[in-house]
């Protein structure tokens, strides 16, 4: 099936467009050249992803109602967590789902004392050699992300050797690497083992503008500004939104996240979390782009998508982020009707 909307997203301004369905998923078909068999007023969207949710601590069904059609969740017990994008292809009130596994790091290293996280989600990997049967473990339960932990606050951390051969398994498998990089010294680490991603906005300190100028041609942050106080912040807000801006104006890559779960976070768009990365000297265009990492392309698709009712905003016009919505391919047909 093919529709025509007045205006769509997808990595970027689409300009009135064809949608095309096909095999319950959604892709962007090109300029409207007036073969759809349906109209849609408004504008279309990459659905809205939170790229660090812990979904084993919110109810999953909640997060459409709240504007998000993507997460990819960061840690939990594999066991668990790989029901969960199968859970999400067959249930329709729940978002689309990616999964990291568990959280590999050093023997008794965070997760490991953390109250919020089961036992399980603790994977410890011990020396170098362990490093490929534990990424393995991770894909075999349906990973498609390895997440590793450098939290020098909340005990021991990989060493250097056994850091580069987890990173070295992952990448061999395809699988891109996010780190919680946490303490003095720790995102370097991350950087010098060329890890793809930060789990967290860096707040720990205030990074040096040659390490700034290294990762932001190598790394994307995922942002997770506002759980540094809920609204009410300190210290650790303004160096990681200080860290964002220098990051972001070098052109590094940010994507949107919250880390849901912890802590007082709305279970859907977080409003704050967006004046966080506005703070931060993104624009509407660079929070569109945060919220929809991968949809430029081309073989981009989708079951969910983000619409709003009326035009493109202006690029400042962030209170339009609030009005859009998170529908369902049978919700947007019938729209279209």
């Amino acid at each position: 099936m093919l529709l025509s909307c007045d205006d769509a997203w997808f990595g970027g301004w689409r300009g009135p467009s064809i949608l095309r369905l096909e095999s319950g998923r959604l892709t962007w078909g090109g300029p409207d050249d007036g073969s759809a068999e349906a109209h849609l007023d408004g504008v279309v969207l990459a659905p809205f992803t939170d790229s660090h949710v812990h979904l084993g601590l919110v109810d999953a069904r909640a997060l459409l109602a709240g504007g998000i059609g993507r997460v990819v969740d960061l840690g939990w017990d594999p066991a668990v967590a790989r029901t969960w994008p199968e859970t999400a292809r067959a249930d329709p009130t729940w978002p689309e789902v990616s999964i990291a596994g568990g959280l590999l790091g050093a023997p008794g290293g965070y997760p490991s004392r953390a109250p919020w996280a089961p036992a399980e989600a603790a994977v410890p990997v011990a020396t170098p050699d362990d490093a490929d049967s534990s990424v393995r473990a991770m894909q075999e339960a349906g990973a498609s992300v390895v997440k590793i932990t450098l939290n020098s606050d909340a005990g021991p951390v990989l060493d250097d050797e056994t850091l580069d051969a987890v990173v070295a398994a992952a990448h061999a498998r395809n699988l891109p690497v996010v780190a919680h990089a946490q303490g003095i010294g720790q995102v370097r680490r991350a950087g010098r083992a060329r890890v793809d991603a930060l789990a967290h906005a860096p707040f720990s300190e205030r990074l040096d503008d040659d390490l700034l100028d290294d990762l932001a041609r190598t790394m994307t942050w995922i942002s997770t500004l506002d759980i540094h106080g809920h609204g009410r912040y300190g210290a650790a807000y303004e160096t990681a939104v200080d860290n964002v801006a220098r990051f972001h104006a070098r052109g590094g890559r940010v994507a949107y996240g919250t880390d849901l779960g912890n802590g007082d976070l709305p279970t859907g768009l977080n409003g704050r979390e967006i004046a966080g990365l506005a703070e931060a000297g993104l624009g509407l265009a660079d929070i569109l782009g945060a919220l929809t990492p991968g949809s430029g392309h081309p073989a981009f698709d989708t079951r969910v998508v983000t619409v709003h009712d009326g035009a493109r905003p202006d690029d400042g016009d962030l209170p339009w982020l609030a009005a859009t919505r998170a529908l369902t391919l049978p919700e947007l047909v019938r729209r279209a009707e």
